[in-house]
């Protein structure tokens, strides 16, 4: 199970990370909002514990951009605020549970228990964008009602891609992903595998939107 703690009370922070590190969770930091949200957008957890209160953006605005993007994974709240109506606001924004502070860390991992052991909504198994369509259930793909061959690891860094369209996914991002860091994977992998996508999906497609574009200095952006 992995976790995202975004705290920016730096002894709060580490507290959580070494508590829940012993109860065999991976668990990143970050330790303002913006940091956190980037995270959030980037990475796959099981959880993520926020911070109401944060430099930059605040826990309520990252739990509501992080709904309004489709990411259903489960947050539990962190508050100072133990008014109902301050309840209320969390619940609303998008939060699953929330935990006024000061907090017992037995209350917040039975917590952690009781939300990691929800049934997950299952990921959609069709993605499209423009003329693409990837099937995850068959695994095809095809573009322009035109099938399209790919290998295994192709077609699981296209999937990744469609799961993150717009954003700007770092080749350390893909290389984790994708490769989850496997020892044969050269500093290159993920941009010949990116041309390799490149050549099947626009070049064999010259009249069709250009989908996969370079973000110089970063890695990766997918869209048209």
């Amino acid at each position: 199970m992995k976790i995202l703690v975004v705290e920016d009370e730096t002894r709060v922070a580490t507290y959580l990370k070494k508590g829940l590190e012993l109860k065999s969770y991976i668990v990143d930091v970050a330790h303002d909002g913006e940091s956190g949200f980037d995270l959030a957008m980037g990475e796959t957890y099981d959880l993520l514990i926020l911070d109401w209160m944060l430099p930059k953006m605040n826990g309520l605005d990252i739990c509501k951009a992080l709904r309004e993007e489709n990411i259903s994974t489960p947050v539990l709240m962190l508050t100072a605020k133990n008014e109902i109506e301050d309840k209320v606001q969390g619940l609303d924004s998008g939060a699953d549970d929330y935990l006024g502070k000061p907090f017992a860390f037995v209350e917040l991992l039975a917590r952690v228990r009781a939300l990691t052991r929800r049934p997950k909504n299952k990921p959609q198994t069709k993605l499209s964008i423009d003329d693409l369509i990837l099937d995850t259930t068959n695994y095809s793909v095809s573009r322009q009602d035109t099938p399209i061959n790919l290998s295994k690891k192709e077609f699981q860094l296209l999937e990744f891609f469609m799961r993150h369209v717009g954003q700007v996914l770092h080749r350390d991002q893909i290389v984790e992903q994708v490769w989850s860091y496997d020892s044969d994977v050269l500093p290159n992998t993920a941009q010949v595998y990116v041309g390799y996508l490149r050549t099947k999906l626009d070049k064999a497609f010259p009249e069709a939107t250009p989908l996969i574009h370079t973000v110089r200095g970063f890695g990766y952006k997918f869209g048209s």
